[in-house]
C-alpha cells in the first residue's frame, strides 16, 4: 500500500510540474517552491554546540536529525582533537563532521568531496555556520596516484553516498549500478599536499565507500604526521578490510576501537559497517 501511495504522489508531482512549466505563472510557482525547498534548514545542538544545516530533501533531514545518534563514536573522536590541529575529512558529504570539528576544536579542516550533487550543500552549510575561513573545500577524489578516471555515482540525490573513483564497484567490491558519471582528476594524499600546498593532517576521517585501502596506500609521507585515523570499514568486504589492517599495522598504527551505533546495528543493509579508530603505537 505504501509503495502504491508513493507511486501516486510521484505521478501527480510529475504531472503538476510538467503542466506548470508550460505557463509563466506555473514557472514562477516552480521557481518559488524550489527556492523555498533549497533554503529549508534544521538547527541542532550537540554537546553544548549549536549548528545549522540545509535540509532540502528527506535524506538530508535524516542526516541532520540523527546527527547525535547515527555516529556518536565519530563525534566523541572529534571531541578529543587537539585545538588548532589539522583535520582531513575525506568523503565530507554535506559537511556535518567538517563543521562540527571546526567549531568544536577550532581546527583547520580540509573537506574532500568530489560529488557535484553534494558540493553545493557542503559549501552552503560551511557558510551558514560562519566557517568559511576554517574549512577548505577540495572538490577532488583521492586515490593512490595521479590519474584521470571516471567518478561513478549510484544516485543523483543531494546528500547521497556510495560513489567510486576509478571503478564502478560498491562498498562490498561488487559491481555498482552507475546512474551518473563524469571524468575528473584524482591524486594521492601525498601528491595533494605537495601540489596544492596543503597542511599535513593530524587527524583523518575516511568514508569513501570502497577505495579506502588505495587512498591509504598513497599517504606514506602524510601518515608520519597523523596521530589518529577513523575509517569506515565494511566487515563483509574482507579483502579491503584485510588490506587496511595490514597496511596500518605495517606503518605503526594499532586499532584502538571499532564501533557502530544502534541505528547501524539495526540496519540489515549496514550492520556490517564499523568505524575503526586507529592510533599511533607509541
Amino acid at each position: 500500500m505504501k509503495k502504491i501511495i508513493k507511486l501516486l504522489i510521484k505521478f501527480f508531482a510529475k504531472f503538476l510540474i510538467q503542466f506548470s512549466s508550460k505557463i509563466n505563472t506555473g514557472r514562477y510557482f516552480i521557481d518559488k517552491l524550489s527556492n523555498f525547498i533549497f533554503q529549508t534548514k534544521k538547527n541542532i545542538k550537540h554537546n553544548g554546540l549549536e549548528l545549522s544545516f540545509y535540509t532540502p530533501n528527506r535524506l538530508n533531514f535524516y542526516r541532520v536529525d540523527t546527527f547525535s545518534s547515527k555516529e556518536p563514536e565519530t563525534l566523541k573522536w572529534i571531541d578529543c582533537f587537539k585545538e588548532k590541529s589539522v583535520f582531513w575529512d575525506i568523503g565530507a558529504n554535506i559537511g556535518l563532521y567538517s563543521c562540527y570539528a571546526a567549531k568544536k576544536t577550532d581546527c583547520q579542516v580540509y573537506a574532500f568531496e568530489p560529488s557535484v550533487f553534494n558540493l553545493e550543500l557542503l559549501a552552503k552549510n560551511i557558510y551558514l555556520n560562519s566557517l568559511s575561513e576554517k574549512i577548505v573545500i577540495i572538490p577532488l577524489p583521492l586515490f593512490d596516484n595521479l590519474a584521470t578516471k571516471s567518478f561513478h555515482m549510484s544516485t543523483r540525490e543531494r546528500g547521497g553516498a556510495f560513489s567510486n573513483f576509478g571503478a564502478s564497484t560498491d562498498h562490498e567490491g561488487k559491481q555498482m549500478t552507475s546512474v551518473f558519471k563524469y571524468k575528473t582528476v584524482g591524486m594521492s594524499i601525498d601528491q595533494t599536499i605537495n601540489n596544492l600546498n596543503l597542511k599535513m593532517p593530524n587527524y583523518i576521517k575516511m568514508d569513501v565507500d570502497g577505495i579506502e585501502h588505495l587512498i591509504i596506500k598513497g599517504a606514506n609521507s602524510a601518515m608520519k604526521n597523523v596521530e589518529s585515523i577513523l575509517i569506515e570499514v565494511n566487515d563483509n568486504y574482507i579483502k579491503q578490510s584485510k588490506k587496511i589492517k595490514e597496511y596500518l599495522n605495517s606503518i605503526g598504527f594499532i586499532l584502538k576501537e571499532k564501533k557502530h551505533s544502534e541505528i547501524i546495528e539495526q540496519s540489515p543493509k549496514f550492520s556490517s559497517f564499523y568505524n575503526q579508530i586507529w592510533v599511533k603505537d607509541n
